[in-house]
């Protein structure tokens, strides 16, 4: 389970640096012109965001923000709470616009931040208990492998590789999956090899 947040985190913050990324660049959403489109149709929609300027740059920077707090695993509570406005309100979009399938994908990755959200419930509960307890007792839930320093340097690799992969090779989500599955899965497998050593020494 621990294996499965560390990368559902990757993941999601990964994917919403891919889609950030080409907010911050200037660049359209859609690769062609909205303009003509009807005014109740979502390539309409996106253009209109593309021609606010500044709005559309500021909507790439607070997802690039949010995406970096989830991916570094030290600050990913802060994330999955940044996070879930940003899903909320992606979501929203795709159902109100006729995108086919799309919603499916925003409702599973607003699900998946929901998850997240659960999974640090013992962190974020005292900021909406009620009735906080003057002798309020925090708990420490640090854990050698799930801690480990390894994930934040594995997510700041991701994170920069996707942003430099953006920059000089554009939107090809093909590439950029595969080579980022292969990091990911190398990182995953020198942690095992090198907590399963850790263990037999111990032992």
């Amino acid at each position: 389970m621990q294996d499965f947040v560390i990368y559902l985190r990757f993941l999601i913050g990964g994917a919403y640096v891919f889609s950030a990324m080409p907010k911050i660049l200037g660049e359209r959403f859609m690769t062609q012109n909205g303009e003509a489109a009807p005014i109740d149709t979502f390539p309409h929609f996106f253009e209109t965001l593309y021609r606010s300027g500044i709005y559309w740059e500021f909507l790439g920077w607070s997802q690039v923000l949010a995406a970096l707090l989830l991916m570094t695993q030290m600050f990913a509570t802060i994330g999955a709470v940044a996070f879930f406005a940003i899903s909320i309100n992606v979501f929203m979009i795709t159902i109100t616009y006729p995108f086919a399938g799309t919603p499916v994908i925003t409702g599973l990755m607003l699900l998946a931040n929901c998850f997240l959200l659960l999974w640090d419930y013992p962190k974020l509960a005292h900021l909406v208990m009620p009735d906080k307890p003057a002798n309020l007792i925090l708990t420490n839930y640090y854990n050698h492998y799930y801690n480990n320093r390894f994930w934040i340097l594995l997510g700041l690799l991701l994170f920069s590789f996707t942003v430099v992969y953006i920059i000089f090779f554009g939107r090809n989500p093909m590439w950029w999956f595969l080579i980022s599955v292969t990091v990911g899965f190398v990182g995953w497998i020198y942690m095992r090899i090198r907590f399963s050593r850790t263990n037999e020494r111990n032992n």
